[in-house]
């Protein structure tokens, strides 16, 4: 029985199959089979497995397909017209997963000053910290008090009973992450862990996987001059199976003068953050409670049950993903009016 996931097309509203890149491996490696094999478990989603398979993939075996299948890039959405660089140059696999793109012209940028963007071409699904709210699913996806480090008791309470946004890059897609908000970095750390997939299979075998990946978590307060207005954000940027690592690489005019990201300095919205080298990965955005309004496409999409999702399968609750690209509208803030009307009460 072939096993399949779909997603929403945000642009079209189609319902689309996604092509689960290594979908038998990750099927094999995250079966209940293995947990008569914890210690090969452990060793296969260790950083020096990981590796190894983004080499044999991306540097070997997947390279003469990338470059030799043309149909297979064109079912991945692949736009050669998209490209910053000659397309002459990508050749090999991963010099096509780390490409950069002409954001300006093909990705732009949602003019709501007040506004949170995407940080990815990714699947998308929005939900709550809040245990009372509807959307409330982070126990499927994370466990809130390890997400941000355990010795992070500042932001665990700061974040707690907000919102948050989970993106999921497949390996096909643009790799570089994006500032989803303007403002200033008030904090940036790595904290270290394995190296799980973010195939959905995994997602549903695995409890909680994105709160024991190695991920880096950068906090921004949009609350100052020139700022987003919705208050603080943290960023998580987390690894997967078969990504070598996270470059921290800001640049704010086109990929010009990349920065390693620093507490203390304004980042702009929109522009490139870092790369992910291939495979697949996921980001997560954090919101304070009350700071942020989601667009109501993201809301109404991830509750249809039309969808094949394997998510609903395995949670037993539609859960849907919205592809979404880089810069596009994620979210608006609340008004200051009514934030202001709150604190009467």
């Amino acid at each position: 029985m072939k096993l399949t996931h779909q997603y929403i097309e945000r642009s079209s509203g189609r319902v689309c199959d996604e092509p689960l890149f290594g979908d038998r491996l990750v099927r094999w490696l995250y079966h209940p089979v293995r947990e008569k094999a914890p210690q090969l478990f452990k060793l296969l989603t260790g950083p020096h497995s990981s590796q190894l398979l983004g080499f044999f993939n991306y540097d070997l075996a997947l390279s003469a397909r990338v470059l030799g299948n043309r149909q297979f890039l064109q079912n991945t959405g692949f736009e050669l017209g998209e490209c910053f660089e000659p397309p002459e140059s990508l050749n090999t696999a991963r010099k096509v997963f780390e490409r950069k793109i002409c954001y300006w012209d093909c990705r732009p940028l949602a003019e709501d000053p007040q506004s949170v963007v995407s940080p990815a071409d990714a699947r998308v699904i929005v939900g709550s910290l809040d245990e009372t709210s509807s959307l409330e699913i982070k126990g499927k996806f994370f466990a809130f008090d390890e997400l941000l480090g355990a010795d992070k008791e500042p932001w665990l309470h700061c974040f707690r009973g907000g919102d948050y946004a989970l993106f999921r890059l497949t390996p096909d897609k643009y790799h570089y992450n994006h500032t989803p908000v303007a403002g200033r970095v008030i904090d940036h750390y790595a904290i270290d862990g394995s190296y799980h997939s973010c195939n959905p299979q995994a997602i549903v075998r695995e409890t909680t996987p994105f709160s024991k990946n190695r991920r880096v978590v950068t906090i921004f307060d949009t609350d100052v001059e020139g700022g987003s207005g919705v208050g603080k954000v943290a960023m998580l940027e987390i690894v997967a199976l078969m990504i070598g690592g996270i470059d921290q690489c800001y640049s704010l005019k086109a990929y010009d003068n990349p920065q390693p990201i620093k507490v203390g300095m304004f980042v702009e919205k929109g522009c490139p953050k870092s790369l992910y080298r291939p495979g697949s990965s996921t980001d997560v955005l954090l919101f304070e409670s009350g700071r942020v309004n989601f667009a109501t496409d993201l809301l109404n999409n991830r509750l249809r049950q039309d969808v094949n999702s394997r998510f609903s399968a395995g949670f037993q609750k539609p859960l849907v993903e919205t592809d979404i690209p880089v810069r596009s509208l994620l979210a608006t803030a609340v008004s200051r009016h009514y934030l202001d009307s709150l604190e009467g009460y």
